[in-house]
């Protein structure tokens, strides 16, 4: 698989924007092209070879090396093709991705996967708060795809959510599924206070809520075959990054009731 390398050896003194650099806009320039981006975001107008070794050629794949909290928009609107980050991430990675996959194995700022509506994100740390959510502007926040987070989550994940699946192998923050249209969280270690704050479609997965909102009403004990259909499926897609399958049956909540109601909250424990 042939690819572009870019290895920062400059620390930045200010927030990057990465929106660029990704295998579908990069296959059309020259390496000179390439070193021409403009990737800071104050009146320096710091370009990638001010900060950037650049190894390889043009292909499907793209790998920051070295990367920092302050490099933002990494995979924005990536359409195919992978992108590795090696380290951290800042905000908005993988913002309004289409396809392909984004790889991070560091942490990742917030507003991950903000505006997804295709391709998988997978993170080897943790991530900030809002993901999958909605960025200022935006209509709605994720709309398809999956995004895979091995440590824990910050607030709000999935605030506006329509479609798509967030896999959090640890614990999601506070008011997980917030305003939440539709999709599924399933959070491995449970949720913060609050979940589905005016959720109105959708499910919410894990063992415990720190707080049940008391706008839910207990739906009683159910063995869901839907469930272990769902496990197969994100092993098959996630591999070692899914979520250990359930066994035997789940605590129902629904709600929000302070909206039409139709989410649900299935207790796993």
């Amino acid at each position: 698989m042939s690819g572009l390398t870019f290895r920062l050896n400059v620390a930045p003194g200010e927030r990057l924007d990465l929106s660029e650099l990704t295998p579908g806009k990069l296959s059309r320039l020259s390496p000179a092209e390439i070193s021409k981006i403009i990737v800071g975001t104050t009146k320096s107008r710091l370009t990638v070879g001010d900060l950037f070794t650049l190894a390889g050629s043009a292909g499907d794949s793209v790998t920051i090396s070295g990367s920092t909290g302050h490099l933002d928009f990494i995979g924005t609107g990536l359409t195919g093709g992978k992108m590795i980050v090696e380290g951290d991430v800042g905000i908005c990675a993988g913002r309004s991705m289409k396809g392909g996959t984004l790889e991070v194995r560091g942490d990742a700022g917030a507003f991950l996967a903000a505006g997804l509506s295709g391709g998988i994100v997978t993170v080897k740390g943790s991530a900030g708060s809002n993901v999958g959510g909605q960025w200022p502007g935006d209509q709605f926040g994720m709309a398809g795809g999956i995004v895979a987070i091995e440590g824990d989550a910050g607030d709000r994940v999935g605030d506006r959510m329509r479609r798509g699946m967030i896999v959090v192998r640890g614990r999601c923050g506070a008011e997980a599924a917030s305003r939440m249209i539709g999709g599924t969280i399933w959070a491995e270690r449970g949720f913060g206070p609050a979940p589905g704050m005016l959720l109105r479609r959708g499910t919410l997965i894990g063992p415990s809520v720190e707080r049940m909102l008391s706008t839910f009403v207990d739906g009683g004990r159910h063995d869901l075959v839907v469930l272990r259909i769902l496990s197969r499926y994100l092993k098959a897609t996630l591999g070692p990054l899914a979520p250990n399958p359930i066994s035997g049956a789940v605590h129902k909540f629904a709600g929000d009731l302070a909206t039409i109601g139709k989410g649900e909250i299935l207790l796993t424990a």
